[in-house]
């Protein structure tokens, strides 16, 4: 066969990947069961067991049995018919996500609790996951991804073949490489176009378990706006990043997205909340008094990122509710003044002054307003502030660096 007809051959073989897609109709799971494990969904249990047996030995797992508790009851809320199934892992880990296993092992991280406004806004990301749990996507997506791999492997060999006879036949070596750098090429589109439909798939899944998700958090009785206000505030809070490149991932569609576009996502969301009529419970006072330990340590977690303009906009969020202000502007002046940006320093001395006028305010925040005022030239200013510190925390690691500070203002006059 001719170099150009076995092309020819493969090219219509490998369009065959993307004809001929998987279909999504699995019934639900009856609750308490267990596959046997010589089945591909035991074979993925026992893998899900082990990455559970491996979270219980992380570092990050939050050992607060209330926050737990709390979290696994909304989860309980929302999925009352797998409450059985459902055993919950806090991770503190400053990114917005959760996952649940084929097990029933559901991990929730310390960055969407922190992003959160209320507990109606968790319930609807926890109906989600159960959704996804309830319908076995999971072993869905993992009995696609095996096939379709399999698929583009087997037509890239067949490419790569072709390539090689065709190159054979050529009239000169430059024609020759020529036709094995078009076989190359087309090699990974063929790859690409496997993966394209599966993560399309995949964002047929997500649809899916946003309207499965939404269903069960409203049927709880929570607020039917909370699905659409979370991620809206998602994207807003994607849009004020300091960088690039995030800032175009709510905009920028990628065959490796896993999620809807966010604007369809929204609108979707959005559309089912009208039609749902009455509104629910937001749960917003529960939902901070049980996040409320946790907010500085996962706000000095967010701080590592070092995207200071996501980091300020969460804060934003945070304080719209009035509370929790000592930590919030405490942390907004540690944005400022880790920043280092022009008029930084300014910023970073009000939100630390606005922080104590709080009772929950870090002591730190005082020890910060008086290195600043240092710098400001307020020396009178500066020392109040290192002695309101003192006072407040007489055993501070660094009290000998403030006594010291102190020492130097001595004797120097300003206001």
């Amino acid at each position: 066969m001719p170099g150009r007809a076995r092309l020819a051959l493969a090219l219509l073989a490998a369009s065959a990947i993307t004809a001929a897609p998987l279909t999504n109709a699995w019934a639900q799971r009856v609750a308490g069961g267990r596959p046997d494990p010589a089945t591909e969904a035991g074979g993925l249990w026992g893998q899900s067991d082990k990455a559970e047996a491996v979270a219980r030995t992380k570092a990050e797992l939050n050992k607060d049995p209330a926050l737990t508790g709390y979290v696994r009851g909304v989860a309980c809320k929302v999925a009352a018919d797998y409450c059985g199934d459902i055993r919950v892992y806090v991770m503190d880990r400053p990114f917005f996500n959760a996952a649940m296993a084929p097990n029933g092992y559901m991990e929730v991280w310390s960055g969407l609790l922190l992003r959160a406004r209320d507990e109606a806004e968790l319930a609807f990301v926890l109906g989600h996951e159960t959704s996804h749990f309830a319908h076995d996507h999971s072993l869905m997506a993992w009995r696609a991804a095996k096939v379709r791999a399999n698929t583009a492997m087997a037509i890239s060999a067949v490419i790569m073949v072709a390539g090689a006879a065709a190159g054979a036949q050529a009239s000169s070596p430059s024609s020759a490489q020529s036709v094995m750098d078009a076989a190359s090429a087309l090699s990974d589109v063929v790859y690409l176009a496997a993966l394209a439909s599966l993560f399309s798939f995949s964002r047929e899944q997500e649809s899916e378990a946003d309207r499965l998700g939404f269903e069960r958090a409203t049927a709880a009785g929570y607020d039917p706006a909370a699905a659409a206000a979370l991620w809206r505030s998602l994207v807003a809070e994607t849009a004020a990043s300091d960088f690039e490149k995030t800032r175009r991932q709510a905009t920028t569609a990628s065959i490796f997205a896993t999620h809807p576009l966010s604007t369809e996502r929204i609108a979707a969301l959005d559309a089912r909340a009208r039609a749902g009529g009455a509104e629910g419970d937001a749960g917003r006072a529960r939902y901070r008094a049980a996040i409320r330990p946790h907010l500085t340590a996962w706000l000095r977690d967010d701080l590592r990122r070092r995207d200071y303009g996501e980091t300020l906009h969460l804060i934003a969020r945070l304080a719209e509710d009035g509370e929790d202000l000592g930590v919030l502007k405490f942390h907004e002046g540690e944005v400022y003044r880790r920043r280092r940006g022009e008029g930084d320093q300014d910023r970073a001395l009000a939100a630390y002054i606005a922080a104590s006028a709080n009772a929950d305010a870090p002591v730190a925040a005082w020890r910060e307003v008086g290195d600043l005022q240092v710098r400001a030239g307020a020396p009178d200013k500066a020392r109040a502030a290192y002695e309101t510190y003192l006072a407040k925390a007489p055993d501070a690691q660094d009290r000998w660096i403030v006594e010291a500070s102190l020492k130097k203002l001595t004797g120097t006059s300003g206001s």
